[in-house]
Formats: structure tokens, sequence, C-alpha cells
């Protein structure tokens, strides 16, 4: 798809870009909101991109063999929006556009992936989208390695913002991409030297150029308004054998007469006057939303461009030796042997009892998982040995060399996320990744985007409690669980044994439309579920592990303190008191649940005390006015787990 035959005409592109230009002008003032200045100043560059390079077909918008492109300034909205318009996406309208940031709308403020086919992430917090760019690249060049360039060759472009590059992830993300040679990801900088406070000169000196150079990319500077220069640097990218940056020199809010290259341009109405002044500007004859026919119908001709590359590659799909095994792939299909094996290893649990961390349990788990399906691409943010994360049935991805399952993200964990959610955005693989739990608040902004695009990425975090042990209150998490729980969308699951390990993971991988936060311990646990069955008990939330028609106590517990609950009701018995122990290894999942199974479980007429080595936050809902907790109502400390343990 990609035309190089000859630069294009200035004015074609010109006329052409205001069409974007004024649509998203109309929008913002509409609206009275938004931020008129990138897809004014970008427009031009935009335009070359669909016209001449960008794979994709409007009618087929999921293609797995698209190209993906990111708008990570996801403030600029407009220009995804009057790109996916122009060129033919059934589902954006100008009805769409006309309610720009209105409740109900597939036009948010930002972007948001599900709204519309065409809008590949979420994006808007600035940094994520072109670190969600680096794993739908790595995706892509794993495929690729698996299936070959006949089914699974394209590229991932982005466009990114001054601001994208300020925030702390982008340097996760870049250093990642260059190390790994992502030769495929494109990056088209929106070099304007304006952020909201005024030029960016005010908070930041960095070289951007000498910066990407020494992460390892290949750098181009071009005028983000000349259409051949344009041309020129994104044919250039197109065989890198590394990923490329291009500084796109632009003024932002390019037409706008008194707004344009100032930081008045980047957000807010600019008011019927300046509107007015920007149509006489760009010698726009036309009414809001109005695109003249002939520039509406090039438009939607460089959409309908796609169709001869789509048809080509269904033809070379359906005659492939690989064909069935891709749509499998591209179905995130799981196989039965996945279920098999899963079972089998609880019956083993049950009947070994095994005293272990759950997070060796979980690598238990996942040597069968891994060995199921070729879905699954593991990674660690440089915790391999103590997440447990890497199995000996999967070899390691390298700078190149792409046909491996595992990611050493490096300490990256903010990086690690977001490329994960845009692993799993782009499909074809089921991305999993691990660090400590206390870390989880590096990564926390890239796991609530997950939880809001619904997509499946499974968080690993080990050591989950205080019973890290000497490593201090610096590593034991305490306020964590009840801020991950808060998270819509996210299943936190923290299993109790084996088990429930092995049951958790099932319940990640069968959850394709959201986000799993699988909690394990460092230290070892005993194994509670004694009695093999085969049902995924976990499935429902929590549910009776011991029960006792005469109870007078339920204890109400999650991960390692499930063991606790166990000697705690043992030590009751012998003093002639019944009680219950409910095991409850994910909250979201019980919540949804019908009321009957709820107040089943708890226990009525019961007093209800929760162990859990974490605060109290959150669990006054289960235990009730009359119960108790027993947990953690300050930081850690020093010192051995068991210790630790009994010290708190």
């Amino acid at each position: 798809m990609t035309d190089t035959a000859a630069p294009p005409e200035q004015a074609k592109i010109r006329s052409l870009a205001n069409a974007i230009r004024m649509l998203s002008i109309d929008a913002v003032e509409k609206a009275k909101s938004g931020h008129p200045g990138l897809p004014m100043g970008m427009a031009d560059v935009a335009t070359v991109l669909f016209s001449r390079f960008l794979k994709f077909d409007p009618a087929n918008p999921h293609w797995p063999d698209r190209d993906r492109f990111v708008l990570s300034a996801g403030h600029g909205s407009m220009l995804l929006y009057s790109l996916l318009y122009l060129t033919g996406y059934p589902e954006m309208t100008k009805d769409q556009l006309e309610n720009f940031r209105q409740v109900g709308s597939r036009t948010a403020g930002h972007p948001e992936y599900g709204h519309a086919p065409g809008i590949e992430t979420t994006t808007g917090p600035l940094g994520q989208g072109i670190a969600n760019a680096v794993g739908m690249a790595l995706a892509e060049a794993h495929l690729n390695a698996r299936f070959g360039s006949e089914l699974v060759d394209h590229k991932t472009y982005v466009i990114a913002s001054d601001g994208d590059l300020e925030e702390g992830i982008s340097h996760e993300a870049i250093s990642l991409a260059g190390h790994l040679k992502l030769k495929k990801l494109i990056v088209l900088w929106d070099d304007n030297n304006i952020t909201i406070d005024g030029a960016t000169s005010l908070s930041t000196s960095v070289d951007m150029i000498q910066r990407f150079h020494a992460a390892g990319w290949t750098t181009d500077i071009c005028n983000g308004h000349d259409a051949a220069d344009v041309f020129r640097a994104l044919s250039a990218a197109q065989n890198s054998d590394a990923p490329v940056l291009i500084a796109c020199r632009t003024i932002i809010g390019f037409g706008m007469p008194n707004r344009q290259g100032t930081q008045k341009a980047h957000s807010d109405a600019p008011g019927a006057e300046e509107v007015a002044g920007t149509r006489k500007e760009l010698g726009w004859t036309y009414p809001p939303f109005v695109v003249p026919d002939d520039l509406f119908n090039q438009w939607r001709a460089i959409g309908a461009r796609g169709k001869a590359a789509w048809d080509n590659w269904m033809r070379r799909k359906n005659a492939h030796a690989k064909a069935s095994e891709f749509d499998a792939s591209t179905a995130d299909a799981l196989p039965d042997e996945l279920y098999k094996g899963l079972t089998a290893l609880k019956e083993k649990m049950s009947a070994e009892k095994p005293s272990a961390g759950t997070r060796k349990h979980s690598e238990k788990a996942l040597e069968v998982i891994n060995g199921a399906t070729p879905l699954t691409i593991g990674g660690s943010a440089d915790l391999t040995p103590s997440n447990n994360t890497k199995t000996k049935n999967i070899t390691e991805m390298k700078p190149g060399d792409f046909a491996g399952r595992y990611v050493h993200y490096g300490i990256r964990e903010h990086g690690m996320a977001a490329a994960m959610n845009g692993m799993a955005l782009h499909g074809g693989v089921i991305p999993y990744g691990g660090t400590f739990m206390v870390f989880s608040d590096y990564a926390r902004p890239s796991i609530r985007l997950a939880a809001l695009m619904g997509v499946r990425t499974i968080f690993v975090m080990t050591h989950d409690s205080i019973g890290v042990g000497e490593d201090g209150p610096t590593h034991q998490p305490v306020e964590h669980l009840a801020a991950l729980r808060a998270i819509p969308n996210l299943l936190v699951l923290r299993p109790a044994d084996g088990v429930e390990t092995a049951e958790c993971w099932q319940i990640a991988l069968e959850h394709a439309r959201r986000p799993s936060l699988l909690a394990f311990s460092r230290q070892d646990v005993p194994t509670v579920r004694t009695t093999h069955v085969a049902e995924n008990l976990s499935a429902k939330g929590a549910y009776e592990l011991a029960g006792d028609a005469n109870a007078k106590v339920t204890f109400l517990a999650t991960g390692s303190e499930v063991g606790l609950a166990v000697q705690a009701r043992e030590i009751l018995a012998k003093e002639g008191i019944g009680s219950r122990i409910v095991s409850m290894p994910c909250w979201a999942l019980f919540e949804e649940q019908s009321e009957q199974y709820r107040a089943d479980v708890l226990g009525p007429g019961t007093v209800k005390i929760a162990i859990e080595a974490a605060a109290r936050l959150g669990w006054d809902r289960y235990i009730g006015a009359d119960g108790g907790f027993i947990g953690m109502h300050s930081f850690g400390a020093s010192g051995p787990a068991k210790d630790v343990y009994r010290h708190f």
C-alpha cells in the first residue's frame, strides 16, 4: 500500500488537510471545549501518511495485517475522528463529529478504544500511546516470526506531542524499542515547541533527536507543512533497521490568524471571530462540518485504496498452510488441553499438599499454560527469578529475534504495563508480566487504562504483603490491594494455595474483555484445598472453604491469610466454638454473583472476622458493624517474614 512513486502535490495535500483543520475547529467550537492546536498543526503530516503510506481498509477495520495508527497525543482527538470520517469508517459519521465531547457519542474528548473502529487504543494520559505502540510493534514482530511476512507484515505509526516525550513513561518505551530494534515502529513527533504553559524552553532543554539517537533509533527532521519533505522522511523510514523518529516541525493551530504558534491554540474553543478568521485564512468558504464534494470524494478514494491490499492478503491467507492456526491465534482461542492441564494440576496439588509460595505455584501453572497454548507472551521488569514468570518451555525474545515468548522488560514497570496493553490491543497474543506488588504504583496508570479499555492484560504481582520480610516496608505492600480493588473492571485475584492459583490463572485467561492482576506470596503457604474439585470455585470470587452448621464465627480471608484462618478454626474447635472459613480470592467476581449466593457464602447469623495482611479499607462491607478485622494498620517492618507476622 505504500506509494513512493512520486512526491505528492503541495496544493492537493493542503486542500485535503484543510478539511481536517476545519472539521476539527468546527467541532471544538460547537462543543465549546477541546484541543484544536494539534489537529490543525499535524493535518498536513497526517494527510501524507494516510494517503500515501498507511495500510488500512475502513470496510475491514479489524484486518489483522493493517498498519496501526496511534494518536498518542490524544488531546488532539479531532484529528483522528476527522480522518476516520473522511476515509469512510462507517461508524464515524458527521453526526458523531457534530456531537464531539457529548455523552453517548463515539467522539469522546480523548480517543477511547471500543467507541469506534479505527481507534486503536485509549490515549490522553500523555506517553501511554507511544508505549502502547511499542507493544503493538513487538506483537507484530513476534507474529511475523511465527507466521511469516505473507500473513504478518505491517507497521505501527504514532503521532506524539512534546508532552508525550516529556513524560517519564516515554523514556522507558523509547529505550526498550531501541534495544529490541523494533524497526517497523515509526513515530511522528509534532515538534511545535509549545506546551500549555508556553514555549517548551520554559521547562526542557533536551535535544530530542540526540536522545532518540542514543536509544538506538534512526532519526530524521522534516518540515511538517511541506508535503514533499514529509513524504521524503516517511519514505526513508520504510526500510530502516531500527525504530524511527521523525521530528515534524509544525506550527500549532496552523491557520488560526491570532492563535497559531502560541499556547492559546492548544485548547479551548477559539470563539466565533477566530473561527471566521481561520476560514478566511485557509480560503474555506463552506459552512460548519461541510466538506465540498470534490475533496470529500478524494478522501473517500484514499480510504478505498486499501481494498485491493485486503483482497490480496485474504487470498494469501486462505491459501497459506498455517491459515487455521493464524485464525485461531487472532481469535485468541484457548485450547481444551489448557483446561485439562490445569485441572490435572489442581488434582495433583490437592493430593500432594505442597507448602510453597503462591509465586512458585504460579510458575507451575504457567508451565501448563505455556505448554498448552502459543498465545502467551511472558515477561518481567527485571525480577524474573523472583516473579517466577519464565518457564522452561519458552525462550526469550532478543533484539531483532522475536520468535521467543519471553520479554526482558528491564527496570521499566510502567513501560512494561503499557507495552503489554499494546500487545493485547494488537491481538494474536496474551501478554503477562511481573514485578513486585509494591511497584504496581509505578505501573498504575497503565493498569487503570487496561481496565478502562477492557483488554486481557495479565499483571503478575508477587511479594504481595508483609510476608516480603527482610526487605522491609519500602517493599511491603499494605494499601495496594485496596487501591487496586478500587479500579473498575480490574480483576484482583489473590489465591490461597496452588489449587486456587491454577484457578485464578484460568480466570485471567478466560476473561478476554477485562484485565487481571494476580497477587502472589513470597512466603510459603499450606495447601488449603485438600479435596479435589474439578469446578473452578474461585470463579465466583468467594466460596465456603470449611463449614460448620453450628458456626458462631465466619472467617473471611484471602491469599496467604487463608492458611491462618485454618489454624484459627482449629484453635476455636478445641475450645468448642464452631467456625466457618470463606476464601475470597476475587472481590470483583464475588460482587457479580446473585444476592442469595453472596448472603449464603457470608453466613448470616455469625460474627465475621476478616484476615488480610493489608489495609482494612473495603472489608467493612463484608464484616459489618459487629465484625472484626485482623490486618495492617500501619506500614510494615524489616525482619524475617514469620517474625514480622508475629510482630503485627
